[in-house]
């Protein structure tokens, strides 16, 4: 079984900056790619960003300028740099990890880190 923990959350004011890190508990062969996620009270989870095994990198609108995904493959850990933070990214943020293997499909989340940004 793989565990995420994800580390970095906070209380942080609007204009400042934090980095969320999730590590997975051990090796993961076949990830197809690794991401965060984030639900704010009242919303459905919506993607922030993903990163590829190979490096591809996809972003949501709302967040494109302001935050970067980067991954350490040996580590399995993948992190995720917010900077110029807005009250409106305040939520609980999700890690996950895609991944193919024996032909099977596994999603596999971390527990969620809170994030709260103040104005």
């Amino acid at each position: 079984q793989v565990q995420l923990v994800e580390s970095g959350g906070g209380l942080v004011q609007a204009g400042g900056s934090l980095r969320l890190s999730c590590a997975a508990s051990r090796s993961i062969i076949g990830i197809n790619a690794m991401g965060w996620y984030r639900q704010a009270p009242g919303k459905q989870r919506e993607l922030v960003a993903t990163i590829t095994w190979y490096g591809n990198t996809n972003y949501a609108d709302s967040v494109k300028g302001r935050f970067t995904i980067s991954r350490d493959n040996a580590k399995n850990t993948v992190y995720l740099q917010m900077n110029s933070l807005k009250p409106e990214d305040t939520a609980v943020y999700y890690c996950n990890v895609d991944r193919y293997y024996n032909g099977n499909r596994y999603d596999y989340w971390g527990q969620g880190t809170q994030v709260t940004v103040s104005s």
